[in-house]
């Protein structure tokens, strides 16, 4: 008989979109390409707002969930332990843009995160600079970026994370957080992965072929392939 190779395991993301404050335009857009940036790379799509589904049974079906654009205080506390277990069992985690704008009473999130927000100025073009091109979300970029988008600034910042880009405060008017401005970053906490960047902000980005490629790096690094 001839030898079959196994068919290659299909990755499954889920995308979680409940906002509980301000509620980004961006977001069906966002959806609707990573579902695209999924069904050409070989990962399938669930979109859910519905804080119920967040538990064991279901999250345990995905390898890596996707906070796009969330806002406020979104998960009870029974939800919140339901996610640190995910997380403790190795799961993953990308946050977009206002995942930072998420959970500000939930200090574990705020860890998993990386970074709470701490407010922006008007969308407007900066300069990126790619500090860490060795990760699969920045090794496609210039090591100068130049785009438009809103910049946050944060009043939180763990100092565990590893950071990939940082905004270059002389390049837009605004920034709060000086020479040390991450805007994007990762790193392994409690058990799981997690990748966030704070880009993502305007419909515009979800047909930027760097910031895809940026984010599709994140995604496939947090699911480990």
């Amino acid at each position: 008989m001839g030898f079959r190779l196994p068919k290659k395991q299909v990755k499954n993301v889920l995308i979680f979109t409940k906002t509980a404050g301000f509620r980004h335009k961006s977001i069906e857009q966002g959806v609707a390409t990573i579902t695209t940036l999924g069904n050409k790379h070989g990962f399938t799509i669930y979109h859910t707002e519905d804080a119920s589904f967040i538990n064991h049974r279901n999250l345990k079906k995905y390898d890596t969930v996707i906070f796009l654009n969330t806002t406020g205080d979104i998960l009870n506390d029974e939800q919140q332990k339901q996610f640190e277990r995910y997380i403790q069992s190795g799961g993953g985690w990308v946050g977009i843009h206002s995942a930072t704008d998420t959970e500000y009473k939930w200090p574990w999130y705020g860890q998993l995160a990386g970074a709470y927000f701490n407010g922006h100025p008007k969308i407007q073009d900066a300069d990126l600079i790619v500090v860490d091109k060795s990760h699969p979300s920045t090794k496609n970029l210039q090591n100068t970026w130049s785009r438009k988008d809103e910049w946050y600034n944060f009043k939180y910042v763990n100092p565990n994370i590893n950071v990939l880009i940082t905004i270059d405060e002389n390049s837009y008017e605004g920034g709060k957080n000086g020479e040390n401005h991450p805007v994007s970053w990762y790193h392994t906490y409690d058990g799981g992965r997690a990748f966030y960047t704070a880009l993502g902000h305007t419909k515009e980005s979800y047909q930027e072929k760097f910031f895809l490629e940026h984010i599709l790096g994140g995604i496939q690094w947090t699911m480990d392939t």
